[in-house]
C-alpha cells in the first residue's frame, strides 16, 4: 500500500544551522533515502521551495480566486515528501519515525487513495 510521508518543518531552521549541521542534515536525508531505496519502498520524493513561493487557488461562485502564499499559516510548513510503498500502516509509521524530519519537525503519514 502506498503512503505519503509529508515533512513539516520550521522554514527558518535551516538558515540558523551551522555549515557542519547542514552537512549532517544532508547526510542524514541521503542515508534515509538510500535505506528506502534499498528496501524497495521508495516510490518518489522531493523537497519543496519555501512557502513564500506558494500560490493558493480556490473557486467561489464560479470565479477563481488566486492568493499568494500557503493555504495555512502555521509554525511549520510543508517542506517535502516521500511517497512509499509498504505492507501496512505500521511499516509506514516505522519509516516515518526513522525520517530525519521527525527529529526537527513533524512527519504526517497518510494512505494514498488509489483511483
Amino acid at each position: 500500500m502506498q503512503y505519503l510521508l509529508m515533512l513539516y518543518a520550521e522554514e527558518g531552521g535551516w538558515a540558523r544551522m551551522s555549515p557542519a549541521e547542514q552537512e549532517q542534515g544532508v547526510a542524514a536525508y541521503g542515508a534515509y533515502t538510500q535505506a528506502l531505496k534499498t528496501a524497495g519502498a521508495l516510490v518518489g520524493s522531493n523537497r519543496l521551495q519555501g512557502s513564500a513561493t506558494a500560490t493558493t487557488v480556490r473557486v467561489a461562485n464560479g470565479k477563481s480566486q488566486v492568493l499568494d502564499g500557503p493555504y495555512a499559516d502555521s509554525k511549520e510548513q510543508l517542506a517535502g515528501y516521500y511517497l512509499i510503498d509498504v505492507a501496512d500502516l505500521d511499516a509506514a509509521l516505522a519509516w516515518a519515525a526513522r525520517c530525519p524530519a521527525a527529529t526537527h519537525g513533524i512527519v504526517e503519514v497518510r494512505p494514498v487513495w488509489s483511483m
